[in-house]
């Protein structure tokens, strides 16, 4: 009789603990620096890559995991992006990237959405796209893109 009234304690304060969780800790993958880090890569950085047919900052950016698809629905992958990078010069008088959405959660990845803005003979294009980054031993790398919306404007 003891020991059933033993275990029925026993089960009650394990029943009680259960009621109760402690919340999981966990640990930022995320620095101050990183939205900094983040608006570089995506504004200065990678359109550098581009206009310069820089193939080895590109390397840097994108992931061995990196995937696009451009407006046309086509997907490439990052070997593609290199090639197309070193085939194709950049044409335009000037570009620049307005982010109008950047997301950093604790786990390491991030989302950028905004427009690219392409002016070429006093013509503007512009472009809407999306990117995801995942941060990998303390370095952030693209892992998917997707490019929509091409439309001169007036």
């Amino acid at each position: 009789m003891k020991k059933t009234i033993g275990i029925l304690i026993l089960l009650c304060a394990l029943s009680a603990c259960k009621e109760t969780p402690m919340e999981p800790q966990t640990m930022s993958l995320i620095t101050p620096a990183d939205h900094g880090i983040l608006r570089n890569l995506k504004e200065v950085q990678w359109p550098k890559a581009y206009r310069e047919q820089d193939t080895v900052l590109l390397d840097k950016i994108l992931g061995d995991d990196f995937q696009m698809i451009d407006a046309s629905g086509t997907w490439s992958d990052k070997q593609g992006e290199l090639e197309w990078i070193k085939e194709n010069a950049m044409q335009h008088d000037s570009f620049h990237y307005e982010i109008k959405r950047l997301d950093v959660l604790d786990n390491g990845t991030a989302l950028i959405c905004g427009t690219g803005h392409i002016i070429n003979d006093s013509i503007e294009t512009i472009y809407q796209s999306s990117n995801i980054l995942i941060k990998r031993n303390g370095m952030w790398k693209a892992v998917a893109s997707h490019v929509s919306g091409i439309k001169q404007l007036e």
